[in-house]
């Protein structure tokens, strides 16, 4: 039978370069079912046990090339393509910022910038999808958004970029390239007029991350993500207008990555959920039931 029509999957959210945490998930889980990764393999983060995003990198594509996984592209990936893809003016599409130097630092390590190393994995990353839908489960890095896929289909069926579609992305301004942040980096929303909450570092935000998985959510402070104090959030409902579609309560399950959750790992909705805790790595152990469970969700031991 082939795996990819397999009702058996164990997804494994993002990796940011820790061998370690790879090692120890790929160990636990075993080899009863193909591997489907949530994207964010590189970029090591405070979090990682042994930074080597080489041996992160060579290990998934093994899997994936001898069809034991599938992958979809990560927000860090698509950085990585752009952050070493040069423009017609001869500059980078992704700025190199200090911000974005320092992001990207573990890979930048290992591979230099636009070198042919590091433009070897740049190009494998371009030939991820940005969203997998197997049989009966979905898996996206950042946001299942049915506009927004439908919207990418149009130009690119298999959801897998082209080179002529980069320069469109870095500047942000079609609603192509829109679509592809969406669904990469996970939607937002504007607060009311004045409304504004301040962020893990300080800095006051007048947008906020949506969990959009939470598909009973009705207010701000019900959806709001990545927001250190909710009391400054406003305790009503979503204005009628330029609210983020939340995920079908009947549609099929979707598992998502990207989001940094913190608490211990749970599924929050039957039917979408993200798996990314860093602080408690996990993975979900899907059979091809129709709606997710706690009990399918493996916390990873560590060393």
């Amino acid at each position: 039978m082939d795996k990819f029509m397999s009702r058996a999957w164990n997804v494994i959210p993002d990796i940011h370069a820790d061998i370690k945490r790879l090692e120890n998930t790929l160990e636990q889980l075993g080899n009863d079912a193909p591997i489907a990764f949530l994207g964010d393999f590189i970029d090591a983060g405070k979090n990682a046990n042994r930074s080597d995003d080489a041996a992160v990198l060579t290990l998934v594509r093994n899997l994936i090339d001898d069809q034991n996984a599938v992958a979809v592209m990560g927000n860090h990936e698509l950085n990585a393509i752009l952050f070493h893809t040069l423009g017609e003016d001869g500059a980078p599409l992704r700025e190199r910022s200090e911000k974005n130097t320092d992001q990207h630092r573990s890979f930048i390590r290992q591979f230099g910038v636009s070198t042919p190393q590091a433009q070897v994995w740049a190009d494998w990353f371009l030939t991820l999808p940005l969203w997998h839908e197997l049989d009966g489960l979905r898996l996206v890095h950042a946001y299942w958004g049915q506009a927004e896929i439908d919207l990418i289909e149009k130009r690119r069926p298999n959801g897998v970029l082209a080179v002529e579609d980069l320069a469109e992305i870095a500047a942000e301004e079609t609603a192509f390239a829109k679509a592809v942040k969406a669904l990469t980096n996970g939607p937002e929303m504007r607060l009311p007029a004045g409304v504004r909450f301040h962020d893990f570092k300080g800095y006051p935000r007048d947008h906020v991350r949506i969990a959009w998985w939470r598909s009973g959510a009705r207010s701000w402070r019900e959806a709001a993500l990545s927001v250190t104090d909710l009391d400054e959030l406003p305790d009503e409902p979503f204005p009628e207008n330029g609210v983020v579609p939340l995920y079908p309560p009947d549609g099929p399950p979707v598992l998502t990555g990207h989001y940094k959750m913190t608490g211990a790992p749970c599924i929050e909705t039957p039917r979408a959920a993200c798996l990314d805790y860093p602080d408690t790595p996990c993975a979900y152990l899907w059979r091809g039931e129709p709606e997710l469970c706690q009990d399918n969700l493996v916390t990873i031991a560590g060393e």
